[in-house]
């Protein structure tokens, strides 16, 4: 029984990778990696067919490592065992490299077995997921793990790809069947970023050009396969990013029709984590402080999705995007953090007041003595003017109060038991 297509013209070296320049391109900071043997632990993060477990399969070649691999789905605590049962063995005498696939379905106890390995150099993690890591990966691994995005595919990454894979058919087949740029540009955009999907339709229009006793993949049998897959993939050949932009900013600009059109998009593609993700980040980004009992809210009609699945999913998410939508909007607090941000990455930064230092002690050469600082709580109104910014900065201001009517309340508040001290 043959391997899938995808496994058999799968690239041996970092120069056949298709795409994810910014990772593995001359001078880029995954590839320095990878050709310094020194391979740190890894998360990598993004679609289904974006190269992730290519470029791990690359990385153990060029470590000297033996590569392990584990799909998280599946595996079990024991499974893990059996891998730490071959630490020093010949096999792995240059340590082994564990491919774990889908990480977020290992639970909280799995992963913390792993992590003891990790820490302790048995052995060299390299874990994948199609969901944000930040919300699903155990903390103490992503601490100690370098995380890096994969991005879908653009359509021309993936039209070489055909072109060699048609090559290879051709050549198992004993028969050429060829298929012109055109029509594998067509695959490509209907494969949305995913290489594994392009492979397949381009395998089943060979098979089909091919019973048709034909020498070339017509246009009329891509289209049959395309057709296939118009509900998953956007005939269009719009990117990713288009589309999940495109629902963030229907959101943020109060279009709850927009905004469902292009959930319905994404749910059809059975991409729930994008939908997911956005929905989240809009809630907290555009949404705000405007009403802030909007993030628990969409984060519990997230938790739902995720726990019935689809096709019900689309339920809990469509009642949380037209609150979004429908919402006030305020982007208060993501102006102020990039304000702040923007400071530190600057350095422009200051010592942290002696009043807010984590001492209990001076030392004889303190000129004052005493913290000195001032328990809000011991005052009236819970507040107590005192300086908390470095005095570099002492006078700087990031947050602005919005014109919601949540955020000026809060202002009217801190005016009248500001303005009082």
């Amino acid at each position: 029984m043959k391997s899938p297509l995808a496994d058999r013209v799968r690239p041996t070296d970092l120069s056949e990778v298709a795409g994810q320049k910014d990772l593995i391109g001359e001078g880029k900071i995954l590839r320095k990696i990878i050709e310094s043997r020194e391979i740190p632990n890894l998360i990598f993060y993004g679609p289904s067919g974006v190269g992730k477990t290519t470029v791990a399969n690359i990385i153990a070649k060029t470590a000297g490592k033996k590569l392990c691999y584990l799909n998280a789905t599946t595996a079990s605590t024991a499974d893990i065992k059996d891998i730490v049962g071959e630490i020093g063995s010949i096999d792995a005498a240059n340590g082994i490299l564990l491919y774990l696939d889908e990480i977020q379905y290992f639970n909280k106890k799995q992963q913390q077995i792993l992590l003891s390995y990790i820490e302790n150099g048995d052995i060299t993690l390299i874990a994948s997921t199609t969901e944000n890591p930040f919300f699903y990966v155990y903390n103490a691994i992503l601490s100690r793990s370098s995380v890096f995005e994969f991005k879908p595919l653009a359509p021309n990454d993936i039209v070489p790809v055909i072109i060699r894979a048609n090559g290879i058919l051709s050549k198992e087949n004993g028969e050429e069947v060829t298929i012109s740029d055109e029509l594998a540009l067509k695959i490509a955009r209907c494969a949305n970023g995913d290489v594994r999907r392009a492979l397949n339709m381009l395998e089943l229009s060979s098979m089909l050009a091919r019973a048709d006793k034909s020498a070339e993949i017509s246009d009329e049998v891509v289209e049959q396969i395309l057709s296939e897959n118009s509900v998953r993939y956007d005939r269009e050949g719009d990117e990713h990013y288009d589309i999940v932009s495109a629902y963030q900013k229907s959101m943020r600009g109060s279009d709850a029709d927009a905004a469902l059109h292009y959930l319905a998009r994404l749910l059809a593609a059975g991409d729930l984590p994008s939908a997911c993700r956005r929905l989240m980040v809009c809630a907290c980004e555009d949404v705000g402080l405007a009403y802030p009992q909007i993030i628990p809210i969409v984060k519990s009609a997230v938790d739902i999705a995720n726990a019935v699945g689809l096709p019900e999913a689309r339920i809990p998410l469509a009642d949380a995007v037209i609150l979004v939508a429908n919402a006030p909007k305020s982007n208060s607090g993501e102006s102020a953090i990039d304000l702040a941000l923007a400071d530190v990455e600057s350095g422009n930064l200051g010592a942290v007041p002696r009043t807010l230092q984590n001492k209990h002690f001076d030392g004889e050469e303190s000129a004052v003595k005493g913290q000195n600082y001032k328990y809000p709580h011991n005052f009236e109104n819970h507040y107590v003017k005192q300086q908390y910014l470095p005095d570099r900065i002492k006078n700087k201001k990031y947050y602005v109060y919005g014109d919601n009517k949540n955020e000026q309340t809060f202002k009217n508040y801190w005016d009248k038991i500001k303005g009082n001290k």
